[in-house]
């Protein structure tokens, strides 16, 4: 080992960080020296009667044991284990509470933590002084003070060896912060770390996350293709009758005109769910519903495609969540259907009492594949919407016809 080597532990600026760490805990247990000196001097007092100090110990104890079970201490320590000692520990789960078990591990970590660092800050007190004036000897600094005492074997005329042991005390000393630090920052998962129940807290979190932003993809997809699907189509219909029929023209582009502003609240609306400013952008942009069904059919319709629409039943009765899902699934299926599509779209809804019911059927513009289980992102995003109801959906070819059929269960709203 090269002497580089052997000196990085103390100058390393992680050894610094911890060694804070350790002074941290040493501030901390001053009150419970005071406390523990108090008593001390107490007991030796004959004038007070033992039973009565034997009384207030049992009270002093259960109060400075109370610090050592708190949720709070532990987020405390997790924080300063996470800053100072670079141990990536995850954040206590919001609105849990710790078992036994954690509360247990953490209070002996901060009792461990405490004495340590009392023990370290007690050292850095007496030592550090002590080895400063050993080398201040071998300069003639405050020799005179020192020249009648004696340190062991050492007295005050034996410069050299006081020096050297000051040097010692000093690099004793950091290597015994290292090696602290570092015992510390591997034992800190162990203590601190998050018990099982945290662990499924923090994953059912991350799923929920993550199944949000899946959503929010999936309402990106559907709103924002519909609308440069049903733009595309129709500016491609008004560019073939330009000179001949301006007044097709003028609807196209009036539809152009509302699909896009659409498209524009949805975005924003998805766009402020990202942001998560803390405002409710659901006020401003309310999410489409079964009750626009007609609208989407007629933006359909205005694209040039046969939408030939059967419903049966009340969309009223339907429990929000199902009557978004299903509106993007129909949404999603047109917007297929005109641009892959071939021939008018067939569209049955039927609201029974304790499902949704839909059904869209077009005829295939090529000829279809023969693996329907695969599809873009579209047919994923129909089948995610389905599972997370606990429904059943049945997509792909059917001879010379494109098949979409969904049923979404629910329960019946009074």
């Amino acid at each position: 080992m090269t002497l580089r080597a052997a000196l990085a532990p103390l100058v390393a600026g992680s050894t610094w960080r911890r060694g804070v760490f350790l002074l941290l805990g040493g501030v901390l247990a001053l009150p419970y020296g005071l406390l523990a000196a108090t008593f001390a001097s107490l007991l030796t007092d004959s004038q007070i009667p033992r039973p009565l100090v034997f009384v207030l110990l049992v009270i002093a104890l259960l109060i400075a044991g109370v610090p050592l079970l708190l949720g709070g201490s532990r987020a405390l320590e997790i924080a300063a284990v996470r800053a100072l000692l670079g141990v990536d520990l995850p954040e206590p789960a919001p609105g849990h509470r710790g078992d036994r078990e954690t509360r247990l591990r953490s209070a002996l970590w901060i009792a461990t933590h405490l004495i340590v660092g009392g023990l370290v800050m007690v050292a850095l007190v007496s030592a550090l002084p002590m080895a400063l004036a050993f080398i201040a000897q071998q300069f003639g600094v405050g020799a005179a003070l020192s020249d009648r005492e004696r340190f062991g074997p050492l007295d005050g005329r034996d410069s050299g060896w006081l020096t050297l042991t000051g040097v010692a005390l000093l690099v004793g000393l950091g290597y015994a912060v290292a090696g602290l630090g570092a015992l510390a920052a591997s034992m800190a998962p162990v203590l601190l770390g998050p018990a099982p129940a945290e662990r499924i807290a923090a994953l059912e979190a991350r799923a929920a996350r993550l199944a949000e932003r899946n959503r929010l993809a999936r309402e990106l997809h559907d709103s924002v293709g519909h609308a440069l699907t049903v733009a595309t189509l129709q500016a491609g219909a008004a560019r073939q009758v330009l000179d001949t029929d301006p007044e097709f023209v003028r609807r196209a582009l009036t539809a152009i005109e509302d699909v896009g502003r659409t498209a524009m609240d949805e975005l924003d609306h998805v766009l402020g769910l990202l942001r998560e400013n803390g405002s409710d952008p659901s006020v401003a942009a309310p999410q489409r519903t079964l009750a626009d069904l007609d609208r989407l059919v007629t933006d359909a319709r205005a694209t040039g495609l046969a939408v030939h629409a059967h419903r049966a039943g009340d969309p009223a009765r339907v429990p929000a969540a199902v009557s978004r899902e299903g509106y993007r699934i129909v949404q999603e299926g047109l917007t297929n259907a005109a641009r892959y599509g071939h021939g008018p779209v067939t569209l049955r809804l039927d609201l029974h009492p304790d499902a949704l019911e839909l059904e869209l059927v077009n005829a295939v513009g090529r000829p279809a594949r023969a693996d329907p289980g695969r599809g873009g992102r579209g047919l994923d995003g129909m089948r995610e919407r389905v599972l997370l109801l606990g429904g059943r959906l049945s997509v792909g070819p059917d001879g010379d016809r494109w098949l979409i059929r969904a049923r979404l269960p629910y329960e019946d709203n009074p």
